[in-house]
């Protein structure tokens, strides 16, 4: 049997390959390391020595950033003497924004000649060893979405691999290098299984003990999309997840949103640390 797609993801997915053409010729600069902030994360943009800064709604044809904590920014310049292009803020599914859209950040950075993708996020803890204001990388993922629903790579017609293999999806030497920059540092760290779910709403207590079940870790609402993208251009991907909070149900959980903001801000000095560490050790 054949499957249907919905009327309107047939129309905005079946596409050959995403036009840059506008947004290289308004951006000058191109970068090697591709770095994309998470919730509350957007200060550790101030890090990078800057060549330009150009809202995202200057872009053409990308999507626009609308939630709190995500200034919306494409950020080009150097950090530890390395040309990096950092996206200050995402879209997510819950924006009403495709898969394929979603992921749209990973094909730019490609474009901008980035061969290495850092992602961040801050994500709802399951495992309850971790308390929030804690540092996870990310070894490995679930998605839900992609499992039951319709993943980033739907529709896609282009030159690049359709089947893409996430067996290593996550980089084991850019995960030895951020261990290894995070004990240089004292930045303690987990490693760990990230979980991501549609919301924007977040999980119930019942949820959260099958996530937990199914050998997750953390909880977010996005990631994967850029990742799978990421890996199907063949860019080398590191993913670091702040845990925001404790997950519906474990003693001391606080699910809000700008409590999430408030947590993060207080990881924000080790995340800068480590990030400019992550990209001044890479071995090129």
């Amino acid at each position: 049997m054949t499957a249907v797609l919905p009327r309107w993801y047939s129309a905005r997915m079946n596409q050959q390959e995403h036009d840059f053409t506008g947004i290289l010729a308004r951006v000058r600069s191109r970068a090697q390391v591709g770095i994309i902030l998470g919730s509350g994360l957007g200060p550790v943009a101030e890090e990078v020595i800057v060549d330009e800064r150009i809202p995202t709604l200057a872009l053409p044809g990308f999507p626009a950033a609308t939630v709190e904590g995500h200034a919306g920014e494409l950020i080009l310049g150097t950090l530890a003497e390395t040309k990096v292009a950092v996206l200050s803020g995402r879209i997510h599914g819950y924006e009403g924004y495709t898969p394929a859209e979603v992921a749209l950040p990973s094909r730019l950075l490609h474009a901008l000649g980035c061969t290495i993708l850092i992602t961040t996020n801050a994500s709802g803890g399951l495992n309850p060893a971790f308390t929030p204001g804690d540092i996870m990388l990310i070894e490995d993922h679930i998605s839900l979405p992609g499992l039951v629903g319709l993943g980033p790579l739907t529709g896609y017609r282009g030159p690049h691999p359709r089947f893409v293999n996430l067996t290593a999806a996550y980089d084991a030497d850019l995960l030895a290098l951020a261990a290894s920059v995070a004990e240089r540092h004292g930045i303690p760290v987990h490693r760990g299984v990230y979980v991501m779910v549609g919301g924007p709403h977040y999980e119930t207590p019942a949820e959260v003990r099958l996530l937990r079940a199914l050998g997750g870790d953390a909880v977010g609402m996005s990631t994967v999309p850029e990742v799978i993208v990421a890996r199907q251009l063949g860019m080398r991907v590191l993913g670091i997840s702040v845990i925001s909070n404790r997950a519906a149900g474990l003693p001391g959980a606080v699910l809000e949103h700008a409590e999430v903001i408030a947590t993060v801000g207080r990881a924000l000095p080790a995340i800068r640390q480590l990030i400019r560490g992550l990209v001044a050790g890479i071995n090129w």
